[in-house]
């Protein structure tokens, strides 16, 4: 196993859709091989001792594709909360929702309900799923909250901090990612925990997702352990401290 693992990993998880053009395939065939693709990448990462697993998963924006591949997501969701959180519970995983949850059907935001409330605080793996999720709505929604609380007398606006402003953020419960890694060959964040990642490494690799393994992901692994994380500040070069 490789050393120096991540505490928090976050994915964004691309190129579905391409991957089922290039077999000439529909978009719809290239989701579900994806997902198939993320219940065995998810034991994986588990088994890695990487505490805290983030999945962009379907953005805010992703409520402008066609009704009918939308449709089949909704689907997929719905198969997916059923059935493989189930077995990820099983392995002493704890389940977690970031985004607006309120464009979807009534069924998932009850399946999501379900599983948050089921949450163990002491699990083994906790997996973050960003549904209906977009950073800087995020960032918009918590400095709202934010300036409602500083309006009302409960906190000042001297008092504001970087720590304060998380804390008004969806992931307030979890640390910030250490590593994030996009399939697909793109190379950008396409708002995605742009608040949370200001100091994450990042890895690209062309993989598509439905094709992304343990290869793969150990490979990205390998990558990280060998980063050098100062976080802007100086290492002294004969003692190795910072």
């Amino acid at each position: 196993m490789t050393q120096n693992v991540p505490q928090h990993l976050a994915i964004i998880m691309d190129g579905n859709g391409r991957w089922a053009t290039a077999r000439g395939l529909p978009r719809e065939a290239g989701h579900k091989a994806g997902a198939e693709a993320l219940k065995k990448i998810a034991r994986a990462i588990a088994d890695k001792g990487i505490k805290y697993l983030t999945l962009y998963a379907f953005s805010k924006e992703n409520w402008n594709r066609p009704q009918k591949e939308v449709d089949a997501l909704m689907n997929l969701f719905r198969q997916y909360l059923k059935e493989d959180l189930t077995d990820l519970s099983k392995q002493n995983a704890a389940i977690h929702f970031i985004g607006d949850r309120t464009r979807f059907p009534a069924d998932i935001q009850q399946q999501m309900a379900t599983w948050e409330a089921k949450n163990a605080p002491h699990a083994q793996l906790h997996l973050i799923l960003a549904l209906g999720y977009g950073g800087r709505d995020e960032i918009t929604t918590g400095a709202k909250r934010l300036a409602e609380d500083v309006k009302a007398g409960i906190i000042s606006a001297e008092s504001i901090t970087e720590d304060v402003m998380s804390s008004y953020l969806a992931t307030a419960d979890f640390p910030d990612p250490d590593l994030l890694i996009r399939t697909g060959g793109e190379c950008r964040l396409s708002n995605f925990l742009l608040w949370q990642m200001a100091y994450t490494e990042l890895y690209f690799t062309p993989v598509f997702w439905p094709d992304f393994d343990e290869k793969v992901l150990e490979e990205a692994l390998t990558a990280y352990a060998t980063r050098d994380r100062r976080f802007g500040r100086v290492k002294d070069n004969e003692t190795g401290t910072f």
